[in-house]
């Protein structure tokens, strides 16, 4: 059995591995849905959403690699890590849930990125500027592909806007973690690396609201809840995600296609 690898808790990997392991969980979540979507041409656009972000994660990924210096590569990192060395939001490590919990999520996660993509084209570090460059794109696709399905679930039967309600309702919470900061976020904000997460929660307001409003739906209340998946403190479902996600490299060493 393959061993665990251990990470450095330099600020500046940190910093990139919340962006990479946010990007790879929510891409597991998405590839869940392969052969299971509402209509064909949804199956297709989540499994390609799942692989724009599996992209985005590599890419990531590699360069956290690099600014390390321990000789790890990305499939390392997202394989042989222990569940608490993960750093992506507990938003994204929820169970798959329905349809309209999957569009919901979509939207929220989808509006955080894009805005972080954009901030991060500004970014000292001109490799990270060059991934972002590229991510933006997908992003501000996969947020208007979610906002629509998000005004047509909500604008549609009684079940699918009882649906839409729900599920904002469940997601809603774990929204605060996106922008809370710690000493990861003001080292990447002193060093130019990156902006600190809270910054985006003004623009995310906004344009969550506009979306909201679209759909029809009201925003949900603000609540002292503060999930803490970007510490490594994760909800019971990231373990099975983890043990789905790494056997094939845990039983198999090394392997290749």
């Amino acid at each position: 059995m393959q061993p665990s690898i251990r990470i450095a808790d330099a600020p500046a990997v940190q910093y990139l591995l919340r962006i990479g392991d946010t990007a790879l969980i929510l891409a597991q979540r998405l590839g869940e849905w392969t052969g299971h979507a509402p209509v064909l041409e949804e199956d297709i656009a989540l499994a390609n959403m799942a692989l724009d972000l599996i992209g985005q994660c590599r890419a990531v990924l590699t360069h956290a690699g690099a600014l390390e210096g321990a000789g790890h590569d990305e499939d390392q990192l997202a394989f042989l890590r222990e569940e608490r060395d993960y750093r992506n939001v507990t938003l994204v490590e929820l169970p798959r849930g329905d349809f309209a919990f999957t569009v919901v999520r979509n939207t929220m996660m989808a509006t955080f990125f894009k805005l972080l993509w954009e901030r991060l084209g500004e970014s000292s570090d001109k490799e990270l500027a060059a991934i972002a460059g590229k991510a933006v794109k997908e992003a501000r696709y996969h947020q208007q592909h979610a906002a629509d399905w998000l005004v047509r679930l909500a604008g549609g039967t009684q079940e699918s806007r009882r649906r839409s309600e729900q599920a904002l309702a469940e997601l809603w919470p774990y929204h605060a973690e996106l922008f809370a900061s710690d000493a990861v976020d003001e080292h990447a904000a002193s060093t130019r690396l990156g902006p600190r997460w809270s910054e985006l929660q003004e623009p995310w307001s906004a344009e969550m609201a506009q979306i909201l409003q679209e759909a029809g739906l009201a925003m949900p209340a603000t609540v002292p809840f503060l999930s803490t998946g970007k510490r490594g403190v994760h909800s019971e479902h990231m373990g099975f995600i983890l043990a789905e996600m790494q056997h094939l490299q845990r039983a198999y060493p090394g392997g290749v296609w």
